[in-house]
């Protein structure tokens, strides 16, 4: 279960606004890299998840929702502005007629291998000052606050 403990820190509330300003600040600079390109944050995000599948076998809906943690209902909104802009394609799936999987586009790979060079600059630029134990030190740290951030109960 959860274990209830009062406010032990003065500093959680600092650290909760740090880590919300820094996730909208990196949301606002992202538009630096991806609008020229046509692009917002989550449409790169989508690109970048199905470069990384082979051809032609992509994600289902659901699974694109789970692993960028948003709604299935804006993933859908997403998926019909980029597939009008040609970067991505509904697919049939084989094993259940009632499903799509979501592929790229031959645009879209093309899109993808033009900014994704960029994107790995910039997020290196972002991290040059943390080693990589600080690194692996943050991203275990916000594992555990992004885990007990769907725990908490009114008091």
């Amino acid at each position: 279960g959860v274990v209830v403990r009062a406010m032990s820190s003065a500093i959680a509330p600092r650290l909760v606004h740090d880590i919300v300003a820094t996730a909208d600040l990196f949301l606002r600079e992202s538009a630096r890299l991806f609008r020229p390109h046509g692009l917002s944050a989550p449409q790169f995000n989508v690109l970048n998840l199905l470069a990384g599948r082979a051809e032609g076998s992509g994600y289902s809906q659901r699974e694109l929702a789970d692993t960028l943690l948003v709604d299935r209902s804006n993933v859908t909104g997403l998926l019909d502005r980029m597939e009008t802009a040609g970067w991505v394609k509904r697919l049939s799936d084989p094993d259940d007629r009632r499903v799509y999987r979501i592929a790229l586009t031959p645009a879209g790979r093309r899109l993808w291998q033009k900014v994704a060079p960029a994107y790995a600059s910039v997020v290196s630029q972002v991290c040059a000052r943390l080693g990589e134990s600080d690194m692996a030190a943050a991203v275990k740290l916000l594992s555990v606050l992004r885990e007990d951030a769907t725990r908490w109960e009114l008091p």
